[in-house]
């Protein structure tokens, strides 16, 4: 297999870096639920669905502090449906063992929960990022409330993370200071790319960098974001004028860029777990959380 051919096949689960096959049978701290949300739309109307969610329970009684782990996106409907019951399971246990509570929630248009495309950003030349990340943040957001409603979970200590669209999304969420949310994580965050036909040359990243800027306004979250210098959707120089835009604009982002990881460092989150894991616990002992050393 050549190289781009390699690329290509890279490409087809990067922005869900999810199980396209049938998942495992539960794991027996893992459980599912849904979570009925409703979603604002352009025309005035309301999108609505039950969102398939899965969740990692820690050890021991009591309330534990929670993480709702957020998925990409594919460029196509298959590639959509393919992300099954996203569960990112070695995050989901590195959490879980740290003692959280841990959500992984399917998003309308994607998986096992199905429905219509709420995130599509439109052509490359006139992309709607902020309608894309405010549609995902939404349903999010609304995944939190109900999971800081459940007995196990201590309300008033929540992370949320993203990866790829989910980061981007993420970033979204952290900009409406959500209840008892207290760290936001986003792991390659963005929209537009294609490291096929245009490696490292995404479309329109100086919109996405106003978009990220206007977050940044009103954002009180500590944020971390993470990126890696051979990321094929967004190449090593935008995320740095992104973040930039973002702080200067009154975001609170600690970003750290990470060495080339694989033949595409956007899969970083999935790929490479032992990287990030020391930088993440880092992080969230920061915004107070108790995370092994």
């Amino acid at each position: 297999m050549g190289a781009w051919s390699r690329i290509a096949m890279i490409a087809s689960v990067g922005l869900l870096t999810a199980c396209a096959a049938p998942p495992p049978k539960l794991a027996a701290n893992e459980s599912v639920q849904k979570v009925p949300v409703t979603v604002a739309l352009d025309n005035g109307g309301m999108a609505a669905g039950d969102l398939v969610v899965t969740v990692f329970t820690p050890a021991g009684p009591g309330k534990h502090p929670l993480i709702v782990i957020n998925h990409g996106r594919a460029g196509d409907p298959a590639g959509r449906a393919k992300l099954g019951r996203a569960r990112y399971s070695a995050a989901s246990q590195f959490f879980a063992e740290a003692g959280f509570v841990v959500a992984v929630p399917v998003r309308l248009g994607y998986g096992v929960t199905g429905g219509p495309d709420l995130e599509g950003s439109g052509r490359c030349a006139d992309r709607r990022f902020t309608a894309t990340f405010d549609r995902a943040a939404s349903q999010i957001g609304q995944v939190v409330q109900a999971m800081a409603q459940r007995p196990d979970v201590d309300a008033s200590h929540i992370a949320v993370l993203g990866q790829s669209v989910g980061g981007g999304s993420t970033v979204a969420l952290a900009a409406q200071n959500p209840p008892g949310v207290k760290a936001a994580i986003n792991f390659a965050g963005g929209a537009g790319g294609d490291p096929v036909r245009s490696p490292g040359k995404s479309c329109g990243p100086d919109r996405l960098q106003a978009t990220y800027a206007a977050y940044g306004q009103t954002t009180r979250v500590p944020m971390l974001w993470i990126y890696t210098e051979n990321d094929l959707y967004w190449g090593p120089d935008w995320p740095k004028q992104w973040v930039a835009a973002y702080n200067q604009a009154g975001g609170q982002a600690t970003f750290v860029p990470m060495e080339p990881d694989g033949e595409n460092g956007h899969s970083l989150f999935t790929h490479s777990p032992q990287k990030w894991k020391p930088i993440v616990a880092k992080f969230l002992r920061e915004q107070g959380f108790s995370m092994p050393e």
